[in-house]
C-alpha cells in the first residue's frame, strides 16, 4: 500500500511538471502572470547578473513574473490593446520580496564594490544613492502592484528605445528628462499613457515603474520567494 501510494505521488509530480505547474503555493490574492497572459515577455534582471548589482539577487529563484491578480488582469487588458498595433509589453520586475529589498540595502552600504558603476550609475557617488532615492529599506514592488516594464516591437523582439537603459540612476531616466531626443520621449508617453489609461501610477523618477492605483495590499510588505 505504501510503495503504491509513493508511485501516486510520483506520478502526480510528474504531471504537475509536465504541465509546468509550479509547486510553490502563492499568498493568498497573488498569481503567477504568465497564468493570466502569457504573451508577456519578460527578462527578470534580478534573477539573474544583467542588473546593477551584477549578480542574482536573494529571493529570486525563477525568472517567473509574479504579481496580484488584479495588476495582472490589468496588464492583461494592457497587453491586449498593445498586440493590435504589433507591440507588447516587457517585464523587468514584478512582486519583489522584502529579501531582495535587504540585499539592495546591504549591497549600498558597501561602498567598496562597484562592478557595475559605469552602466548603471557613472555620475553618482554610491555613497549618495540612498540620499538620491535610487535605494531605499521598503519597495513597492514587495507589496505586489508595482511592475517595471518597457515596450518591445512583436515581430524583432525589440526594446523600443527609452533613451535609458533599464535601472539606470540618473536624471537620464527621469520620464520628462531634457537629456533624451523627442523620439524618446514619444516612445516613453506611449507607455506611459497607456498604463494611466488602464489604472497605473508612474512614479517620476523611473520612466519604467508603475504602481496600480487601487492595490489590494498598499500597506503589506511581503517576503515569499520566487520559485
Amino acid at each position: 500500500m505504501y510503495f503504491r501510494n509513493m508511485k501516486s505521488i510520483a506520478f502526480g509530480l510528474l504531471f504537475l511538471i509536465a504541465l509546468g505547474v509550479s509547486a510553490q503555493n502563492l499568498p493568498s490574492g497573488f498569481v503567477y502572470l504568465s497564468d493570466i497572459e502569457a504573451s508577456i515577455q519578460k527578462e527578470l534582471r534580478y534573477a539573474n547578473t544583467n542588473n546593477f548589482i551584477g549578480q542574482p539577487i536573494d529571493g529570486y529563484h525563477k525568472d517567473r513574473v509574479i504579481l496580484t491578480k488584479e495588476t495582472a488582469l490589468a496588464l492583461k487588458k494592457i497587453q491586449q490593446h498593445l498586440l493590435k498595433n504589433n507591440l507588447s509589453l516587457k517585464i523587468f520586475d514584478a512582486y519583489r520580496p522584502q529579501q531582495a529589498v535587504d540585499h539592495f540595502v546591504k549591497w549600498a552600504k558597501d561602498v567598496t564594490d562597484t562592478l557595475r558603476k559605469q552602466e548603471y550609475y557613472p555620475r553618482v557617488a554610491k555613497s549618495d544613492l540612498f540620499a538620491k532615492g535610487y535605494i531605499a529599506s521598503k519597495s513597492g514592488h514587495t507589496r505586489g502592484s508595482t511592475v517595471d516594464l518597457t515596450l518591445v516591437y512583436v515581430k524583432t523582439n525589440q526594446e523600443i528605445d527609452m533613451g535609458s537603459a533599464y535601472d539606470f540612476f540618473g536624471e537620464a531616466s527621469h520620464p520628462f528628462s531634457k537629456e533624451i531626443t523627442k523620439v524618446q520621449q514619444e516612445n516613453r508617453m506611449l507607455l506611459r499613457t497607456v498604463m494611466l489609461q488602464h489604472g497605473f501610477q508612474p512614479y517620476e523618477n523611473e520612466w519604467w515603474h508603475f504602481t496600480l492605483t487601487k492595490e489590494p495590499f498598499p500597506k503589506t510588505y511581503f517576503n515569499f520567494a520566487i520559485e
